[in-house]
Formats: structure tokens, C-alpha cells, sequence
């Protein structure tokens, strides 16, 4: 009897975007014959006390086989693996991609390329700021122009060029009681980058964006794609980072540092793969589904 699955999306964002990802998916799920259903995030009641850890209100009426994440709801993929259902990817994994910060940790503490970074100091929203010998340690170890990046972002946003320390000030001052780190800039990669798409130890595709407007690569900040071919190092690297923070599946965006060697500069546990297909003609969601049916396969 075929395993069934749920593939969970964000039913509070708006747009058809998150639910697209999900749906390709379901249909991919469907050319390998495997049963799934679509399931919002808010479809359901997470509950716990000290007698019960569950789910009420199931759509399906009953639990799945395995899971699909397309979501970062890390506290509903948890309550789902600690009632023993396999999900692709695991709460740890999407909750150290969510968060730049530990994504960059795990790497560096595999040894893999990143840029150098620094991780601004804990602040509470009360009238402090990252004091002045901190930003002048910063400016010292990274120099102008550096990046500011959010810890948590998306899609390019919350990622801002600094070119002095009155913008070095004015930055950090604005972003008071949030995490965020400072970035060396990678000044051979200003505008450039590629997307690898991870599936196992595969990559199935992938894709250079180009921007001529800003030093962000992202489609959604205006850059534009055409299908690359990666160089081994590339996808070893990409794919050693899809493996540090411990997914099953990643979109690894890749900056060119010198000599174009390759660094990683995020991975996204929950990529949406439709740019890809329409870049590259090629539909990593089948490939998805093939590791995950094998990973069911291998544990039956």
C-alpha cells in the first residue's frame, strides 16, 4: 500500500506564490503515484498538555504517512516529527535556514565558503544601539562597502549595501532590537549570483540571475535568469551546504568571490521552484518526489 502525504503551505499569505510551490508538487506526487493532499498551515489545531501532544480538526480525518514542507511554520513540522511522521524538510533544518544567522554558524562550522561575517550583538528595543567600538571593530575587520543582512528575510529584502559609517550607524540604530549580522561585500558578484536547486546528493538544475540595477541578483529586486551549467566545485559546495544544516531539499544561492570561486550566500530549505522550471524548462519538483518516494522506500 502507497505511503499518503500531506504537502503543507502558509494559508495566511496572500497570493497564489506559496500555494503554486505546493501544487507542483501534488502533481508531481501524482505522475509517481503517491496519494497527497494540500494542507494550509492554519488548517489545523497543534495541541498539547500533559496528557496529549496532537492535531484536531484533521481535514483528512486521519494523520499522514510523511509530510512535504513547503512552509516555514517550524513549530507545526516539530509537533508533526514528535508524533513520528517523517517530514521533508525537518523542523531543525527549516529553522537554521529561516534564520541567516545560524545558517551561516552551521557553515562555517563545516568549513564551508561564506563570506566573512560578524554577528551584531543582542539588543533589546530600549533605546540602546550596537555601541561605537563594536561598529568601529566591524568597519576595521570587514571595511566599506559592507552588507547588513536581517536575520530573518526573504526574497532579497532586508539585505542593505553600507558604504560609510554614517550609514553604518543609521543602519544599525534603524534595526535596534532585531537580529542581524554585518558582511564582508563580495564585490566580483555585485549584481550577479546563481541558484542551484539541491535534491539528495543531485542538482537537478540550475540558474544565473543577473541584475543591472542592483547589487542583489534576486528576480524579485528586478534581476533576471538564464540556465547555467555548474562547475563541480559549485554543486560540491552547494550541496555540502544543503547537508550542514541538514536538509533534504535547498535552493543554494552562490555568490562568484575571487577568481570566481564560489560562496555560499543563503540557502532556502522551502525555495519555490517555478522560476527555475520557467528558466530552465526543467520541473525540480519531480526530482523532490523521487527522493522522497526512495526515502520512504528505504524505511518501510
Amino acid at each position: 500500500m502507497k505511503p499518503f502525504g500531506w504537502i503543507i503551505y502558509n494559508g495566511n499569505l496572500p497570493g497564489n506564490k506559496f500555494r503554486d510551490f505546493a501544487e507542483m508538487l501534488q502533481e508531481a506526487a501524482y505522475r509517481a503515484c503517491l496519494e497527497t493532499s494540500l494542507i494550509p498551515n492554519n488548517a489545523s489545531l497543534c495541541l498539547m498538555d500533559q496528557y496529549e501532544l496532537g492535531i484536531l480538526d484533521i481535514p483528512e480525518q486521519k494523520l499522514p504517512d510523511f509530510v512535504i514542507f513547503t512552509d516555514k511554520d517550524i513549530y507545526l513540522a516539530k509537533q508533526l516529527e514528535l508524533l513520528g511522521i517523517r517530514v521533508f524538510n525537518g523542523a531543525e533544518a527549516i529553522a537554521i535556514s529561516d534564520d541567516k544567522i545560524a545558517t551561516y554558524q552551521m557553515l562555517a562550522a563545516h568549513g564551508l565558503a561564506i563570506p566573512k561575517t560578524i554577528i551584531a550583538p543582542k539588543e533589546f528595543n530600549t533605546g540602546g544601539s550596537v555601541p561605537p567600538h563594536y561598529l568601529y571593530g566591524v568597519a576595521e575587520t570587514l571595511h566599506f562597502p559592507l552588507v547588513i543582512k536581517e536575520a530573518f528575510g526573504s526574497f532579497g529584502e532586508q539585505v542593505y549595501l553600507i558604504h560609510n559609517e554614517e550609514q553604518l550607524h543609521s543602519k544599525t540604530a534603524a534595526l535596534r532590537g532585531k537580529p542581524f549580522l554585518f558582511q564582508a561585500y563580495v564585490a566580483n558578484s555585485h549584481g550577479r549570483d546563481i541558484r542551484l536547486q539541491v535534491v539528495g546528493d543531485q542538482v537537478p538544475a540550475a540558474m544565473k540571475r543577473t541584475s543591472k540595477t542592483d547589487f542583489r541578483a534576486n528576480v524579485t529586486t528586478g534581476g533576471t535568469t538564464q540556465p547555467y551549467e555548474p562547475t563541480e566545485e559549485e554543486i560540491a559546495l552547494a550541496i555540502a551546504g544543503t547537508k550542514a544544516i541538514g536538509a533534504d531539499f535547498a535552493g543554494v544561492d552562490i555568490l562568484f568571490g575571487d577568481d570566481d570561486r564560489p560562496i555560499i550566500c543563503e540557502i532556502n530549505s522551502n525555495a519555490h521552484i517555478r522560476s527555475m522550471l520557467v528558466c530552465t524548462g526543467i520541473n525540480c519538483a519531480d526530482s523532490i518526489i523521487e527522493y522522497i518516494n526512495s526515502a520512504l522506500e528505504r524505511t518501510s
